[in-house]
């Protein structure tokens, strides 16, 4: 079964420590609402839409008041459930996707699957704690943690960087495109075994 370009993903997820809202179209037009409560989150999911092609609307209120943990955490839980069940419908898709993105000093290998399998191999070694609010060990959490909910082999290997900006915001944008490529539908099987 494809899916049409009209199509929109919609999940809450209200706990005692945080209330998401999300709604979001991969096949979009860069419409994007995004408000996790943390600034630099929202750049680094704008940067990901962005160059996915998402619409992606996004609101979160968390418990900022104790830490960062919970809600980035959260958004990968929501953001990966969405993803999956957006790939799920789409029907027969490239399923493989690849990039190696420059961004200036840095260079991010992002290779993903959109297999039903779920794992993830990331090499982030910041040389920082702390990136626009955001404890730097957050961010292999939220790549884990995506991978998980998405279903999907998601590889991140920085080759290069000296600036931890550049690092992440470079994952970010490398899976957006990985992402893109792997979504395209196509023909016939994307699998041997007849199913992911």
């Amino acid at each position: 079964m494809s899916v049409s370009k009209s199509a929109m993903i919609s999940i809450e997820r209200k706990t005692k420590e945080t209330d998401i809202k999300l709604q979001l179209r991969v096949d979009g037009s860069q419409s994007l609402n995004i408000d996790t409560g943390i600034g630099f989150l929202d750049h680094m999911l704008t940067a990901l839409s962005s160059h996915a092609r998402w619409d992606l609307d996004l609101t979160v209120k968390g418990d900022l008041e104790v830490d960062d943990h919970h809600t980035v955490e959260d958004v990968a839980i929501v953001l990966g459930q969405a993803l999956q069940q957006a790939w799920r419908e789409r029907g027969t898709i490239q399923r493989y996707g690849q990039r190696l993105l420059p961004m200036d000093e840095a260079l991010i290998l992002c290779a993903v699957d959109l297999s039903g399998r779920p794992y993830y191999i990331g090499e982030l070694e910041f040389t920082r704690e702390v990136i626009g609010g955001i404890s730097t060990e957050m961010f292999e959490h939220f790549f884990y943690t995506l991978a998980m909910q998405a279903q999907i082999t998601l590889h991140l290997k920085p080759m290069t960087f000296r600036n931890n900006h550049h690092l992440i915001e470079g994952c970010f944008k490398a899976l957006a495109y990985a992402l893109k490529e792997a979504l395209v539908t196509t023909d016939g099987s994307n699998s041997t075994k007849g199913m992911l």
